[in-house]
């Protein structure tokens, strides 16, 4: 956890100050009635709001301190059934859909609200929250904390949050599916970066998920560099499977400045040299990179990778980035480009993790292009296709034909919604290139051209 910035802290005070001074409050603790306290809410919550995401949005690792100072009774319970809901999805998360590690953030916030004198009104906007974050405990866990609580109203209300159908890993995963869209556009994801390689192994998977939304989001990252860089510099970690994979991640898709740069390229290349196990761990991180929801390994990132690898060391990784990197230079189409990633593929075994990122590399040129063409440029569709054999070729992999399948098959399914008039020429063009090419490629069967391009009958009026 990092210390909050004492200008936060002293806006913080004042927002204190102002609420406790405020006539919404007094009213409320006069009149104890709810729409007082919604009045409060309403021109308290927004503040702290803007203030949460400036620090979320510049300085992230700060946001745990942030939360411990809105713990505070003087902020009324403001804003906490927000960070609730953010403490828990901010935990770690296994295979089954349950914590890694107990959850003791979550803990100390949910403490707070049942402390709270507003509890009775708190709890009307915290029931879901406390219904995940409870289906993602331990049932140990979630018994200890309820038996600390004395008040038998608020132990009874905890109780009642444990729902039995969570108790199904399908239900427990569909409802966090759902409780964490509510939270999809919002920032709140923070880290704590490791000082030794059990903090390393520990803390990994949640600062790569932290990364990863800070590089999909692309917000300022500047005051993690330092960070990042001291991570990286940490020789512990050298030869640690996640610091390799972590540098990786660094290498792609952060800006660096000279010095950080030097720090990364050194290090890189030290530890390729002294564990040459890291490459083919490289690889392995480099698919899961290609397979990534969030995260789009372009031509840019790999080109910037690339660059930081010493060329003397030889290993995979060294030819697979070589290799994109003449791709992503000369371009796809280019013959003397096709023909470097034929002879790559052709000293790799037709199903290794190598040439597997070569397939990825090269549909996401395609993926590319035919997502974002327009109805009005099905000519380009057309020709783009007559490069989809070369590829087929090569890789002879029946998955890449299958993307490619599925990619041309929905611009196709977009024409003919697009394209109605059967007698016209657009309609007819795209009838004979579906009949011809996308047939001979096996994409359709006869059948299923046959289906596709049938005029309806429309059916007789009684």
């Amino acid at each position: 956890m990092y210390e909050l910035n004492q200008k936060y802290i002293e806006q913080l005070e004042l927002i204190a100050e102002n609420i406790q001074d405020s006539e919404e409050l007094a009213q409320y603790l006069e009149e104890e009635e709810e729409e007082f306290y919604n009045q409060l809410k309403e021109a308290y919550e927004p503040r702290l709001a803007e203030m949460y995401q400036e620090v979320a949005h510049t300085n992230p690792l700060q946001l745990v301190s942030l939360e411990l100072v809105l713990l505070d009774p003087a902020f009324e319970g403001l804003f906490l059934p927000r960070i609730l809901g953010y403490s828990v999805l901010r935990g770690q998360i296994n295979e089954h859909y349950k914590y890694v590690r107990p959850q003791e953030h979550f803990k100390q916030i949910l403490l707070t609200i049942c402390d709270s004198s507003n509890f009775d009104l708190l709890k009307k906007r915290i029931g879901q929250t406390i219904q995940i974050g409870f289906a993602l405990s331990s049932d140990i866990w979630i018994t200890n904390l309820i038996a600390g609580i004395t008040n038998k109203k608020v132990s009874n209300y905890l109780q009642a949050q444990k729902l039995e159908r969570f108790l199904d890993e399908n239900e427990r995963k569909n409802g966090y599916v759902r409780y964490a869209r509510q939270f999809h556009n919002e920032n709140y994801l923070s880290a704590d970066f490791p000082t030794d390689r059990t903090s390393l192994l520990l803390n990994a998977a949640q600062l790569k998920r932290f990364l990863t939304y800070r590089i999909s989001a692309k917000v300022d990252n500047s005051n993690l560099i330092n960070h990042i860089d001291d991570l990286v510099a940490h020789e512990d970690f050298y030869g640690v499977r996640e610091h390799f994979e972590l540098m990786l991640l660094y290498g792609c898709f952060f800006e660096h400045d000279e010095a950080s740069e030097a720090i990364l390229r050194e290090v890189v290349n030290d530890v390729r040299r002294n564990h040459p196990e890291v490459a083919q761990w490289g690889m392995e991180y480099v698919r899961e990179l290609h397979r990534h929801s969030q995260l789009d390994l372009g031509p840019a990132n790999e080109k910037r990778f690339a660059a930081l690898l010493d060329k003397s060391i030889n290993d995979e990784l060294a030819e697979y980035f070589q290799l994109a990197d003449t791709v992503h230079t000369k371009g796809y189409t280019n013959i003397e480009a096709q023909d470097a990633v034929k002879e790559f593929y052709l000293q790799h075994e037709g199903l290794s993790v190598a040439n597997e990122c070569v397939r990825q590399m090269i549909f996401r040129y395609f993926r590319s292009f035919i997502n974002n063409l327009e109805n009005d440029a099905y000519t380009d569709f057309f020709e783009i296709c007559r490069l989809f054999q070369v590829y087929m070729n090569i890789f002879s992999n029946q998955q890449f034909n299958q993307d490619l399948e599925d990619l041309s098959m929905e611009y196709v399914g977009k024409l003919l919604l697009h394209y109605t008039d059967k007698r016209g020429k657009d309609y007819q063009d795209i009838k004979r290139f579906v009949s011809s090419t996308l047939q001979d490629f096996r994409f359709v069967t006869e059948k299923e051209v046959v289906e596709m391009f049938k005029t309806k009958r429309k059916k007789k009026e009684d």
